[in-house]
């Protein structure tokens, strides 16, 4: 079976052409004075090899991309405004940072203020209550009832009548200072038995008689309610009780109105 060639202009050319080519080539060496000889074949192999790469087609360059002005001017633009919008939200939220750290001391600062004068107020309030408290006055027997009132005559008492009260109060019950003041006497007393006199801070004295032990000292500070002793019957005393009196002064015979001085002090008798 016999073929043909495809017909054609990109048909190949046909081996007879191309060596009939290389031969003119290498004649033309050979006029030249390249070739000396054709009778060397490695010359020969040579020079066709030559020719034969000579005459191989060049490899493609590489693609070069070009930019025309306006491309590139559109591109520096973009890269511009890029740069530009990064730079406002650089700075936006370094501002937004700010503001808010702004805030939260502005915040704090409004809370610590606060706390002041929570802890002030809480503070005045400590105070105004301590002064309330030092300048209350209370029973110097809790709960206890009058049983020998002011004045009260008989033979039991040398200038004839009672310079005190009486509260009842079993042995050994608590006796309390009716209000603030400083300890000016605590020890026996004579008739009074084992007593204490407390200088009031408002210039008045107080006495607490007939007491089985003393709780106090000499220039020592009470404040209203602070326990001074017990009740007895210590002294000129026909049985357990507390003798109490009000004094303009620390002497016997400056005694006022027992009753009347608690009651002007708020205290209920």
């Amino acid at each position: 079976m016999a073929f043909t060639r495809a017909t054609g202009k990109h048909r190949a050319r046909s081996r007879m052409t191309r060596r009939g080519a290389n031969m003119a080539k290498v004649a033309t060496l050979t006029a030249a004075g390249v070739i000396g000889t054709l009778g060397s074949p490695a010359l020969a192999a040579d020079a066709e090899a030559a020719v034969a790469q000579e005459a191989a087609p060049a490899a493609a360059p590489a693609p070069v991309i070009v930019i025309d002005g306006s491309l590139a001017a559109t591109i520096d633009a973009q890269a511009d405004a890029q740069h530009l919008a990064a730079r406002k939200a650089a700075a936006k939220a370094e501002a937004e940072a700010k503001a808010e750290a702004k805030r939260k001391a502005e915040a704090k600062r409004k809370a610590e203020a606060r706390a002041k004068e929570a802890r002030e107020a809480e503070e005045r309030a400590a105070r105004a209550a301590e002064r309330k408290r030092l300048a209350s006055f209370q029973l110097p027997v809790a709960g206890s009832p009058v049983t020998t009132g002011y004045r009260t005559g008989g033979a039991l008492w040398s200038s004839g009548s009672h310079s005190g009260v009486d509260f009842r109060a079993a042995s050994g019950t608590s006796v309390v200072a009716v209000g603030a003041g400083t300890v000016v006497e605590a020890g026996w007393g004579g008739a009074y038995g084992n007593n204490v006199v407390i200088r009031m801070n408002d210039g008045t004295f107080t006495q607490y008689g007939h007491l089985s032990s003393i709780a106090v000292s000499v220039g020592q500070s009470v404040t209203p309610g602070a326990r001074i002793g017990l009740s007895g019957s210590t002294g000129n005393s026909t049985g357990p009780h507390l003798h109490f009196e009000a004094r303009t002064t620390a002497e016997y015979g400056s005694d006022i109105d027992p009753v009347a001085y608690l009651r002007a002090h708020g205290v209920g008798v």
